[in-house]
């Protein structure tokens, strides 16, 4: 996903409530971000390896950085940080 390392990348799976409630407070940022489902896409294997091993999700990347299960206001902290480009397009 070379075209999202600049972005953020929402690692999910389908029935997660924790990405259900994560993808839903994300809504009310207009924060651009791409979606992959783990079950669907191979990608579940980077996943793991920033999850111990685990397919824990919502997995999220910002600019390339991995967070297991953050919160709203840990990812936008991130993307302050890390992708502020992203924030103009949010406003």
């Amino acid at each position: 996903m070379a075209e999202d390392r600049d972005g953020v990348v929402v690692y999910w799976r389908p029935l997660c409530a924790f990405c259900m409630k994560l993808r839903f407070r994300l809504l009310f940022t207009r924060l651009r971000y791409t979606k992959v489902n783990i079950w669907r896409d191979p990608e579940a294997a980077f996943v793991r390896s920033v999850a111990d091993g685990n397919e824990t999700v919502p997995t999220v990347t910002v600019a390339g950085r991995a967070m297991v299960n953050p919160s709203k206001k840990q990812l936008m902290e991130a993307v302050a940080t890390h992708a502020p480009h992203l924030l103009s397009r949010t406003g």
